[in-house]
């Protein structure tokens, strides 16, 4: 069965996530590994890094295993925009996250592919291609953390609302063997991607696994969605309580290609958590069905 999770704080401490996730009885975790809204960000430091390592030791699924852990990168990077400033400092923010993930080991890296800024979108995937190159330059050669390209709303100048454009930013770069695809259902919906009927479910699928490839999609965001199909616009509700609704949910908790993905939900919360305990309890109530 999918491996089922949330979003959650590190306030107080990276490894305070897992006591987290362990609340709401969770399989698989996404966390910021600093803070999302700020440039400057310290590296991870020997005694952080470890109690990250030893609370991720006890966390485990039902099954015994180690649970998949992913971090999602800072909303200031852009890497396909076209102002100089905001370009470097992008550059240096990913490396640097990058090289967080490494001292935590955590294996995925979560990202936006940003916005071309009325340049274009065919402009857009270059720099972004060109961007991801030197970002993993920067970061070294003995970094093995994976950056799985988010799929998007297709709000303004976004890019990657489309498969096309993820495949392309792919192709494009020197080092295709270090991405993959994290797969938002919210997002997807909002781009145009039905996932409503067996039908429409299938060939979302079935359209993502000719450009890129299922067996590059690695992880999951689950997420509703508030604004009708095709709308661009990305607004997360709660599983079920949207225009995707629950038979779209059972479809994905079902779908044997996905039985041992981790899939994180990214909906509001309050500090109880309350809101990722009903959502989980939704989730886990369709498979099978």
């Amino acid at each position: 069965m999918p491996l089922l999770g949330a979003h959650m704080s590190v306030a107080g401490g990276l490894h305070h996530a897992f006591e987290h996730i362990h609340k709401v009885a969770g399989e698989s975790l996404q966390i910021f590994t600093r803070n999302q809204r700020q440039w400057r960000a310290a590296p991870v430091g020997p005694e952080e890094a470890a109690a990250f390592r030893e609370a991720w030791q006890a966390a485990k699924t039902a099954t015994g295993e180690k649970m998949p852990v992913a971090a999602h990168n800072s909303y200031l990077i852009n890497l396909a925009g076209n102002k100089p400033e905001t370009e470097q400092r992008s550059v240096q923010a990913l490396s640097e996250e990058l090289i967080r993930c490494q001292a935590l080991q955590i294996p995925w890296l979560i990202m936006h592919p940003g916005s071309h800024l009325g340049q274009g979108v065919e402009a857009g995937i270059k720099r972004c291609s060109r961007n991801l190159d030197t970002v993993l330059e920067q970061a070294g050669g003995d970094n093995r953390v994976m950056i799985l390209l988010e799929n998007t709303a297709g709000q303004g100048t976004n890019l990657g609302h489309r498969f096309e454009e993820l495949a392309a930013i792919i192709a494009a770069s020197k080092h295709p063997e270090r991405f993959g695809i994290c797969f938002d259902t919210c997002h997807a919906f909002a781009a145009g991607y039905d996932l409503r009927t067996a039908e429409a479910y299938e060939q979302t699928f079935t359209e993502l696994d000719r450009l890129i490839g299922i067996k590059h999609l690695h992880f999951f965001h689950l997420n509703d969605a508030t604004k009708p199909l095709g709308s661009r616009v990305d607004r997360h509700t709660h599983i079920g309580q949207g225009e995707i609704g629950r038979e779209g949910f059972r479809l994905l908790m079902n779908d044997p290609r996905f039985k041992n993905h981790p899939m994180v939900l990214e909906t509001d919360k309050g500090p109880d958590l309350a809101e990722d305990i009903e959502n989980l309890k939704v989730l886990r109530a369709l498979i099978g069905q």
